[in-house]
């Protein structure tokens, strides 16, 4: 039956493609993608009735999916063998990839803990530096530089060099480390224990799960653990050296008179005085509301109390010297201060930084001081106030960027910040709270001259007239005369705010000669709340708007031209891909598409689909339906001549983003483009959403991409038309 539907289906298209031959920008040919036959099935939603031709590739164990798969990565491997560019893409990236990278170091017991990676290893390894210096002064007076004791790495363990770990919480007397090891991209991750004195790992093992925090006891005999299932989340106490089935329930499914649900996430921390256990619940993601309770640790089997609970805004505290500081935008979309006290409405807390026109992302307490950053135009702007609220001077940081909260305790009298941007690869920095000083903690060696390049910001008006901010880097002296490659990125999503971060990849498209563009739509954070409401639910066509509108800038202002327009967005940002190749093809050449949404009517059934109710909606509500429809990329592709070359990129250990959506849209593009630009499935067996394959791993996946979008966004080159292929 799915022989003969198949070609039913065809002869209904008038389908011609499968006497078509497909050609790359440099001159390389490719028979028609494999053949993959439509079954369709009738869905009917609210008396409209829908066609997916593609349901059974929904089935990733299936004989017929793994075969798609299968020949679908031969089809893209012949194409990727035939690129003449990649190879020595791939040559380009690996210097730029393999750096030493380091992470924010954690302080306990007078000893730093971290994340490194060494130039030419394949994943980072857990660290300790015993004190700032990690060394004594050398002879002469001269200071060694820092020694560092590698603890847990991850290749002493496994020959998979996708398997990776990282660093959750050390206990407060230097005597134990929590960390997560994780195989590839996958979102779950085991939980193991290591024991400072004897300096190995112990027998306690939590089984694999996806884990919202591990944190240790104020005595450090046990871990407290918020792992989620499909249920949702759930907090135990695991003792060290017993059995994880004696583990103890702390926080369950209900609380306050409410049971929590699927999509209902929390997270448990211990106050810096270890006087409360502090849970912070997430209603969705994003949270459209946040509950906070606490348990008074020095009461044993004393009940959790109440500090905000049932209002919808988003709540995030820390206890410092006896008071509790919380950042809302209850009653003020961009954010401010507050002191709370229990038992009592946000009415009357005290007012500690009030909201102001930009945006509060984070803020922190370390030694004395309220360290707040803010985003101005997106650019990384810090303050600091005492404990009161009064100025207390800021934090300068050299051009545009993006910087991290500052890291540490209200006990601590030093913190860690990073700052980064499309030009600037990440440093860290140790701050003084009480003087105010910086010292350099780590610089990676990275062979990229930041002075030879330069980022600015400029601005656009969507088509409703909002205005827009866009970042664009490239080579200074670079001309703006349409000849130029440019690689546009973004996500307009999830009240997440995308700032200039450095990543090896965008930097070597513009070594290249190569433009490289990020729009803040709306629907992320970059100006609070409102901005992320307007590209919710029935507005999301609010941030494909402003997409465009990008677009059309770049193309009206000569950076670029569509022919040498290249688009890359994951997750998200797939969704945003989609949405170009269903919408406005015609404004691009190449289409790197990485772990998608695209079917927006069954996304919810899928993986962690069930969360994100809370920024789409539901096909499966009456009133969501419609606007879903509009615009969900799968079922808005229509045939049609000018589809831009488009490469989906996706794999088995997308354990978040179910891949069924790549497998399906790869099958219908194929089948409907008729213009004669390659359409490829690049699927991972290693890859997942998130970060962990190793350097290897992440230069090859780089250089699949940049070969693809650098070689399709090229002169197109002299072939046969369709028409003549045809015959």
């Amino acid at each position: 039956m799915r022989r003969i539907a198949g070609l039913v289906f065809i002869l209904l298209l008038g389908y011609t493609a499968l006497a078509q031959s497909i050609h790359g920008r440099d001159g390389t040919s490719l028979p028609a993608p494999p053949a993959v036959e439509p079954n369709p099935v009738i869905d009917n939603y609210f008396g409209t009735k829908i066609t997916d031709n593609y349901r059974w590739l929904e089935d990733a164990k299936s004989t017929e999916t793994r075969s798609f798969i299968d020949e679908q990565n031969a089809y893209t491997t012949r194409y990727l063998k035939q690129n003449h560019l990649r190879n020595q893409v791939q040559d380009d990236l690996d210097p730029l990839e393999h750096t030493s990278r380091w992470s924010i170091p954690i302080q306990r017991a007078g000893n730093y803990y971290f994340m490194k990676r060494l130039a030419g290893e394949e994943q980072a390894s857990i660290y300790m530096r015993h004190g700032w210096t990690g060394a004594s002064n050398a002879q002469h007076g001269a200071i060694s530089p820092p020694k560092d004791e590698r603890l847990v790495d991850p290749a002493a363990f496994s020959r998979d060099p996708n398997t990776s770990v990282r660093l959750a919480d050390v206990s407060r007397d230097g005597m134990f480390l929590a960390y997560q090891v994780r195989q590839g991209g996958a979102d779950e991750a085991t939980v193991r224990i290591y024991g400072l004195a004897k300096k190995k790992p112990l027998e306690d093992e939590l089984p694999a799960g996806i884990y919202y925090s591990i944190v240790f006891t104020p005595d450090g005999k046990g871990i407290y653990y918020a792992r989620n299932d499909r249920k949702g989340t759930l907090l135990y106490l695991h003792i060290i050296g017993m059995r994880t089935a004696a583990d103890k329930l702390i926080f369950g499914r209900e609380f306050h008179g409410e049971l929590l649900g699927p999509i209902d996430l929390f997270r448990a921390e211990i106050t810096d005085d270890a006087h409360y256990l502090v849970i912070s619940i997430e209603r969705g993601v994003p949270a459209k509301r946040v509950d906070i309770c606490f348990r008074d640790l020095t009461k044993p089997g004393s009940p959790f109390e109440v500090l905000v609970w049932g209002l919808d805004s988003r709540f995030a505290t820390i206890y410092a010297r006896g008071a509790w500081y919380i950042r809302t935008d209850y009653n003020s979309p961009n954010g401010r201060i507050l002191r709370a006290d229990p038992g009592i409405m946000p009415e009357a807390w005290k007012s500690i930084v009030p909201e102001g026109k930009d945006v509060i992302e984070t803020f922190s307490i370390v030694g004395s001081k309220i360290y707040v950053k803010r985003l101005r135009d997106v650019k990384s702007e810090t303050s600091v106030y005492t404990l009161d609220g009064k100025s207390a001077g800021a934090i300068d940081y050299e051009g545009i960027g993006s910087a991290s909260g500052v890291s540490g305790r209200p006990s601590d009298r030093y913190g860690f910040f990073s700052f980064e941007s499309y030009i600037q690869p990440p440093t860290i920095y140790r701050i003084d709270t009480t003087t105010g000083k910086r010292e350099l903690f780590a610089e990676p060696k990275t062979p990229f001259d930041t002075a030879q390049y330069e980022l600015k910001q400029v601005f656009f008006k969507s088509n409703d007239g909002t205005q827009i901010p866009m970042f664009i880097a490239g080579k200074k002296g670079l001309p703006q005369d349409g000849s130029a490659r440019l690689l546009m990125t973004g996500y307009g999503g999830f009240n997440l705010s995308e700032t200039p971060t450095w990543n090896p990849a965008w930097a070597w498209w513009i070594q290249q000669g190569g433009y490289f563009a990020v729009p803040n739509m709306r629907g992320g954070g970059e100006y609070g709340e409102s901005w992320h409401e307007q590209g919710m639910f029935e507005k999301k066509q609010n941030v494909f708007d402003d997409w465009f509108a990008a677009a059309r800038y770049l193309i009206d202002q000569k950076y670029t031209s569509p022919q040498h327009f290249a688009i890359t967005g994951r997750s998200n940002g797939g969704l945003l891909m989609g949405a170009s190749i269903a919408q406005h093809p015609e404004l691009f050449s190449a289409v790197w598409c990485g772990y998608p949404l695209l079917d927006m009517l069954r996304y919810q059934k899928f993986e962690q689909g069930p969360h994100w109710t809370t920024e789409y909606g539901s096909a499966e509500n009456e009133k969501q339906f419609p606007y879903l429809y509009k615009y969900s990329p799968y079922q808005n592709v229509k045939p049609r001549a000018d589809y831009p070359a488009v490469m989906f990129f996706t794999g088995d250990s997308d354990t978040r983003v179910d891949p069924l959506h790549a497998r399906k849209m790869t099958a219908l593009l194929q089948s409907v483009s008729t213009s004669g630009r390659p359409v490829l499935l690049h699927y991972s067996l290693a890859g997942g959403h998130s970060a962990g394959v190793s350097v290897e791993q992440q230069i090859q996946d780089d250089a699949d991409q940049l070969a693809f979008l650098w070689t399709e966004t090229g002169t197109p080159a002299k072939t046969k038309t369709n028409r003549d292929s045809a015959k």
